[in-house]
């Protein structure tokens, strides 16, 4: 008679005479995180049984208890009342001995199936919801910046390059290309999510089944179809184990995201200094001192900017996981989801909670318009000045970067010289050259598509209402 102990682990099949040490069991299991797979994992698993039922490897009775009980297992689940067992591993073997200890039939349930493919099928189904509520999420941010810059569309800054102060922009333009920016975003969400909408199920292990698997009905029931009502399967089996890929590209596209949303951060935080003062934020997004009492924090902006580098590290960590794993699976995959995981809730906290932040901003109008009232802004429309008065635009570069070391040294403003002082420097300068300072007219004057123009900018801010309205 044998005298050694069956597995009390469901992966575990016969060939182990013993369980696993508990450190193993701790270094190993999964469960504490891949739990919220749990609603795609009884979804799957019912169309997995559907598919059993219809090729006769499951009776009709044995589908409906499996069915029965899978359902039932959710609601505990969804209710709180189910108790998780890491010596389970993870969220699969969890449901399955739950299901198995409940109703006999649940045994069958894994025929043709691996965890492989299993886990495979959950994160794409989890991924694509993820995916379809974060692009609603930046929607819903880019609706907050349009009605910011709405409600700001005759305000002028200084825009600025090397954060210095270079030409006058509407500040509604600045925020409309933070609109551009999350725009892009979305167009790559979106495209991965193609990638992602492709259904595994039926690879096993990694060589597929010696049973007659009806791919094609688990992947419509489940929803991996096309614009066409198409059901798109994976076309190889090695492949659809082992690829990270979609997840690669979802935390490389979120990764972006996440450094668009810091730039705005920072633009955020300076513009809310009292050194620029363009802005006040709202006392439900900021914070104080435990020290200074007048202290009045963007610490939402810097949260904000210091989470993306969590993202872009989530990003980087992955690819190195997949640089060096041979085909197929490996258990270096599971290190996949944390990353997703952690990648997805940040990225959506962020956005978020900018979304509510930039709703509860003021701009400081008057403040932002004597900024931009410096004429040191408008020299390179100087510069345009000469140009058409037949100047080349390297003499009218150099002319006016005299005119400026002129300003500097008499300390006046551009505006204020004499034209007989500029008239030293070139004799074409005329009475004229002094109306290029009038920023309303600077502003009139930029009229191509793209520019921050009056007429531009209120033409922008109307397509993207109207295009945000979808």
């Amino acid at each position: 008679m044998s005298t050694t102990q069956p597995s009390k682990t469901v992966s575990r099949s016969g060939r182990f005479t013993k369980g696993p040490a508990a450190e193993v069991m701790a270094f190993s299991e999964s469960v504490s995180y891949d739990w919220r797979l749990w609603k795609h994992d009884i979804i799957g698993s019912m169309a997995h049984a559907r598919m059993l039922k219809s090729i006769g490897i499951l009776t009709a009775k044995e589908l409906e208890e499996i069915i029965e009980g899978l359902g039932k297992i959710g609601e505990e689940i969804e209710d709180g009342n189910f108790e998780w067992k890491t010596e389970l591993e993870d969220v699969h073997m969890n449901i399955e001995a739950e299901l198995t200890k409940r109703f006999p039939a649940g045994a069958k349930l894994h025929t043709a199936r691996s965890r492989n493919d299993q886990v495979a099928l959950d994160m794409r189904m989890w991924m694509r919801e993820e995916i379809v509520d974060l692009m609603g999420e930046l929607h819903a941010l880019q609706q907050a910046l349009t009605k910011l810059g709405e409600r700001n569309k005759q305000t002028l800054i200084p825009g600025y390059t090397h954060l210095q102060r270079a030409q006058p922009v509407f500040m509604a333009h600045h925020l409309l290309a933070y609109v551009e920016m999350l725009d892009r975003d979305k167009g790559r969400f979106r495209d991965a999510f193609e990638r992602v909408n492709v259904c595994p199920l039926g690879s096993g292990a990694l060589a597929g089944s010696t049973l007659k698997l009806n791919r094609k009905m688990v992947a419509e029931e489940l929803g991996f179809v096309d614009i066409d009502d198409e059901p798109q399967i994976t076309r190889n089996s090695m492949d659809a184990v082992s690829d990270r890929d979609y997840i690669v590209e979802f935390c490389s596209a979120a990764a972006l995201a996440a450094v668009h949303l810091s730039r705005l951060s920072e633009d955020l935080i300076l513009w809310s200094s009292a050194e620029f003062d363009f802005i006040q934020i709202s006392d439900e997004y900021t914070t104080g001192s435990s020290l200074m009492p007048q202290k009045k924090n963007p610490d939402m902006a810097e949260l904000t900017r210091g989470k993306s580098g969590r993202v872009v590290g989530n990003l980087v960590s992955l690819l190195t996981m997949l640089k060096g794993l041979p085909m197929t699976y490996n258990r270096d995959l599971q290190e996949d989801k944390e990353r997703l995981f952690d990648t997805a809730d940040t990225l959506r906290a962020c956005v978020r909670i900018m979304t509510g932040m930039i709703a509860h901003t003021k701009v400081q109008e008057d403040v932002c318009n004597a900024a931009a009232e410096d004429p040191a802004l408008l020299a390179t429309d100087l510069a345009d000045w000469l140009v058409e008065q037949g100047a080349a635009f390297r003499e009218a570069h150099h002319l006016v970067g005299a005119v400026v070391a002129l300003s500097e040294t008499l300390e006046r403003p551009l505006d204020k010289l004499k034209i007989s002082e500029l008239k030293k420097i070139d004799k074409r300068f005329t009475r004229q050259a002094l109306e290029v300072f009038s920023t309303e007219r600077a502003m009139e004057r930029r009229q191509m598509v793209g520019s921050p123009g009056i007429k531009e900018v209120k033409r922008q801010l109307t397509f993207w209402k109207k295009r945000l309205k979808r």
